[in-house]
């Protein structure tokens, strides 16, 4: 089994050893990485990377990941690229096809990065769309591994918008047999493919997906408890709607008591505090946001990798 050459869209295009391949492999980069040791597996590879929607954690994780591995990484913002001023997305692909060896996109039509991938000849790593958000979604489940173990019989809720990070949850909780309770306002569920893409998976790995409007009942007995903003980029203009749509989809210490003792709590970041998650709940003994955010590190290392060395 080899992921080399293959594109990351979307974790629903993986099967469940793929999934385990990149989780394992992450693991052992942050072993090396914590003791220091030498892991130069993309030596003289290069990485592109397209932001038409500003980073932190992104540009900062794919950047530093390509340079503890060897490479060099590329800031290609749409202001530094012709694809910003009309040119085709598949001309864009094959002229950067003949530089890169591998291109990581973050942008907004999922479509633009299907596009990319689908004419150019290198490794594309989708680093967020408006539909996905599946490098995020790996580490979550690797930061979930970490402190929870077998996934398996273990449940995670989240409690928010239903945006790229729930469908992208949805798809991996499916995937490796955790069970997964979505609260969302009635108007701002995830996106009826998505359910369905996760229902298929979730047969075969014995996987229970609940859709709710309530987070409470979300969120009881759960081992993981998961947010992120109420209005995501793109969607600032509806941040007064979705203020007072979203009241009372927050992860606090109500909604903590209902969940198991020992649940973790988890947020994509950037964190509204006082909104979606409250400042002692993010500060808490059972938040591991900062694990979470360390890990987008050790698993994109482990997906380029994977995707592109020789």
């Amino acid at each position: 089994m080899s992921l080399k050459g293959k594109d990351f869209l979307s974790i629903n295009d993986l099967s469940v050893e793929e999934i385990y391949q990149i989780l394992d492999f992450a693991k052992i980069l942050k072993a090396k990485q914590k003791a220091g040791e030498a892991h130069p597996l993309l030596k003289g590879k290069t990485l592109g990377m397209i932001f038409q929607k500003s980073s932190t954690r992104t540009r900062v994780s794919f950047e530093v990941g390509m340079w503890q591995l060897g490479g060099m990484a590329l800031f290609l913002s749409s202001n530094d690229l012709q694809i910003g001023r009309g040119e085709p997305v598949k001309d864009t692909a094959r002229v950067l096809s003949r530089y890169l060896d591998g291109i990581m996109i973050r942008t907004f039509s999922h479509l633009e990065v299907e596009e990319l991938a689908e004419y150019a000849n290198i490794p594309i790593i989708n680093a967020l769309t408006d539909l996905l958000h599946p490098c995020q979604a790996m580490a979550d489940i690797f930061t979930a591994i970490e402190h929870k173990g077998e996934l398996k019989g273990r449940k995670l809720c989240y409690i928010g918008d239903g945006n790229n990070m729930v469908n992208s949850l949805l798809h991996i909780c499916a995937k490796v047999g955790m069970d997964i309770s979505v609260a969302t306002p009635a108007n701002y569920a995830p996106d009826a493919i998505i359910v369905e893409q996760a229902a298929v998976a979730a047969k075969l790995s014995g996987s229970k997906i609940t859709i709710l409007d309530d987070p409470f009942a979300a969120a009881k007995d759960a081992d993981v408890l998961y947010t992120d903003v109420w209005a995501s980029m793109g969607k600032e203009g509806e941040q007064a709607i979705r203020k007072q749509a979203f009241a009372g989809f927050q992860i606090n210490n109500s909604i903590m008591q209902v969940a198991k003792k020992d649940a973790i709590v988890m947020h994509c970041l950037p964190a509204h505090r006082g909104e979606e998650i409250t400042d002692d709940v993010i500060e808490g003994p059972n938040s591991v946001v900062f694990d979470e955010a360390e890990n987008r590190l050790h698993v994109q290392k482990a997906i380029m990798a994977l995707l592109m060395a020789d």
